[in-house]
């Protein structure tokens, strides 16, 4: 697996909490990309069913249908989280696969997201919208860029949400 999106970010939160952000509350942070549905019918609400490594990523259609988008590979809360990633149009033999760590930096958390194998999409794949392969992975890690925006601003969101309990 050689082609592959590889992009970071700082999220001011411990590890754990990023993952647990990332995990149970991705149907709010996800906003979906009209170059890279799952489905024709999407977009629906993300979700992971299950909480470890028997869990799979979904997305749940409007119409109340569910896909599965792929199965959790890896499940080390506050550490790497890993799981397969398909598009309704992918034939068996094409699998991407999606990896995300947590790292402590100092009072924040680095956040990496590795995206491979694109490798065994072709280029004529309505995924990969016919662009070369460098105007394709940049596409994909500008979304990727954005999505890990999105869980800092709700792990934000979060946090100030707990400090105001404790508050009271």
């Amino acid at each position: 697996m050689t082609s592959k999106v590889l992009v970071a970010l700082r999220i001011k939160a411990a590890p754990l909490r990023v993952f647990e952000v990332f995990t149970a509350d991705i149907g709010a942070w996800w906003k979906p990309n009209a170059l890279f549905s799952f489905t024709p019918r999407s977009p629906g609400v993300l979700a992971f069913e299950g909480v470890s490594e028997w869990s799979r990523l979904v997305e749940r259609l409007p119409s109340g249908k569910v896909f599965e988008i792929g199965p959790v590979r890896v499940w080390d809360p506050g550490r790497r989280l890993v799981f397969g990633w398909r598009q309704a149009s992918f034939a068996p033999d094409m699998d991407t696969e999606v990896e995300v760590r947590f790292e402590p930096v100092g009072d924040e958390t680095r956040v990496t997201v590795e995206h491979r194998g694109w490798d065994t999409v072709p280029i004529e794949h309505v995924a990969r919208h016919r662009f070369p392969d460098t105007v394709f992975l940049q596409r994909h890690a500008e979304w990727w860029r954005a999505l890990l925006t999105n869980l800092a601003s709700r792990t934000a969101m979060d946090i100030k949400g707990s400090a105001r309990e404790g508050d009271a």
